[in-house]
């Protein structure tokens, strides 16, 4: 009996390779597993810092409270969850346009790739709309010489501690303020641009404001950031170094400076992956327009960049449970 030779020689020229998968949708599926790994590795690192810092780790509900067009509004993860349905939904949409290229109806596809372009810069808008309000800041606090965030807050109307701005009760005193650039700098040293306040009208205000209290970082019993009493207030004052708006890879209003380096490096190797991902697909859909894949009697492209914009997609809902929600 003769024996039977298993042939592969299409697995490297777009031909069929082991399991009936091509070449190009190996590479693929490769490249999706050691990005997998790379994701993980960041979110397992983030997960350990947590752990490390919990008592002092920030609210999300309180750090992503914004939404569009609506200032002043307190609505935690509303404006997070649509983005994230806005990215969930391309996925359907790529799945269509796939399901179109098995049928060879260029028309279909056509659509379907542009609404998952769409939806993808849509959702880099969002996220970079995001990083804007993180950085900018909404409220302030200050930072004392040993690292820890102080806020302010006082009793509304149903008798809740409210954050408040430094600008509401920070006053203004004839104090010049410089600076600190390499030209004028000790040893060349540089700084970010100075807060709308210095310490002392930050100090002073507070004192001739009764109202106002202390809120450390640090998280209680109730999952709650500790309120200091007016006496305590005043005391940790006295330590204060730095007053502190927005966050930046240096300092962080919201709590832990690892929180805001996390989400920059996170967030912004993500929106990296979505930004290339809106790329290819625009070249994959100016193609389809220009029959490439007609002509070919083949739309495995469509399928290859499905793949790797569902794998982004999925990663998004990881970030957007660990660093969001939990």
């Amino acid at each position: 009996m003769g024996a039977t030779v298993i042939s592969n020689e299409h697995a490297l020229d777009g031909g069929p390779g082991p399991l009936g998968a091509t070449y190009g949708k190996m590479m693929m599926w490769f490249f999706i597993l050691s990005d997998a790994l790379t994701f993980s590795g960041f979110l397992a690192a983030y997960g350990f810092s947590r752990f490390k810092f919990i008592e002092t780790w920030p609210i999300a509900d309180e750090v992503f409270n914004h939404f569009p067009f609506a200032h002043g509004v307190d609505a935690p993860m509303y404006y997070v969850a649509l983005m994230t349905f806005i990215l969930i939904f391309s996925s359907v949409t790529m799945v269509l346009a796939v399901d179109a290229g098995h049928q060879l109806k260029k028309t279909k596809v056509a659509v379907y790739m542009a609404l998952t372009i769409v939806g993808g810069l849509i959702f880099l808008g969002s996220q970079a709309w995001e990083w804007k309000n993180f950085i900018k800041g909404e409220f302030g606090a200050v930072e004392t010489k040993g690292g820890s965030i102080l806020q302010f807050v006082k009793k509304g109307a149903n008798g809740e501690y409210e954050r408040v701005a430094l600008g509401d009760f920070a006053l203004t005193l004839p104090e010049e303020r410089e600076q600190l650039n390499r030209n004028n700098g000790f040893w060349f040293m540089s700084e970010a641009s100075i807060p709308s306040h210095s310490v002392n009208e930050v100090v002073q205000g507070f004192k001739a404001d009764e109202s106002i209290l202390v809120r450390t970082e640090t998280i209680n019993a109730e999952k709650e950031k500790t309120v200091l009493t007016r006496e305590e207030s005043i005391k940790r004052l006295a330590d204060t170094k730095y007053v502190v708006e927005g966050a930046n890879l240096v300092r962080n209003e919201y709590g832990s400076k690892l929180f805001a380096n996390f989400f920059f490096f996170i967030t912004g190797f993500h929106g990296f992956h979505v930004f290339t991902g809106v790329l290819i697909n625009i070249i994959i859909f100016f193609n389809i327009l220009l029959g490439t894949y007609e002509k070919r009697k083949s739309y495995e492209m469509v399928e290859k960049v499905g793949l790797y914009w569902h794998f982004v997609d999925l990663v998004w809902v990881f970030v957007f449970t660990f660093f969001y929600l939990v």
